[in-house]
Formats: C-alpha cells, structure tokens, sequence
C-alpha cells in the first residue's frame, strides 16, 4: 500500500471521528501502541478501514512525512 492511500484512509477515518466528537489523534494513537481495535469507533466502517493498513507502514508514513 503506498503512502498516499494511508493518508487517504487516516484522514477518512479522522474525520469521521471529528464528526462523532472523537479525537482521532488519542484514538489513533491507541490504536498504533497497543493494536486494540477498540480505540477506533465502528461507525462509518473505520475500524475496517483501518484494520486493513499496516500498523507499521502507518508508522513508516508519519516519518516519511516528518522527515521531508
């Protein structure tokens, strides 16, 4: 999976969580440290959208980010 459709998939999911009045960052983060699905609400099928990227390549994204 490339770069760009991490970010794609991380922005949906974020967003959608604003929506519901979640902080995707916490959320997220939760998520990436300790792999439990349960920080990720199910609404608009995010958690499905994000058990299907690599926690890892999110990971390699954000640096690859930050490291520009």
């Amino acid at each position: 999976m490339e770069s760009n459709e991490i970010k794609q998939v991380i922005r949906e999911v974020s967003e959608s969580m604003k929506e519901k009045g979640y902080d995707p960052i916490n959320q997220m983060v939760g998520y990436i440290i300790s792999n439990d699905l349960g920080y990720i609400p199910d609404f608009d099928e995010n958690r499905n959208k994000i058990a299907k990227l690599d926690r890892t390549l999110i990971v390699e994204s954000m640096l690859e980010y930050y490291l520009k």
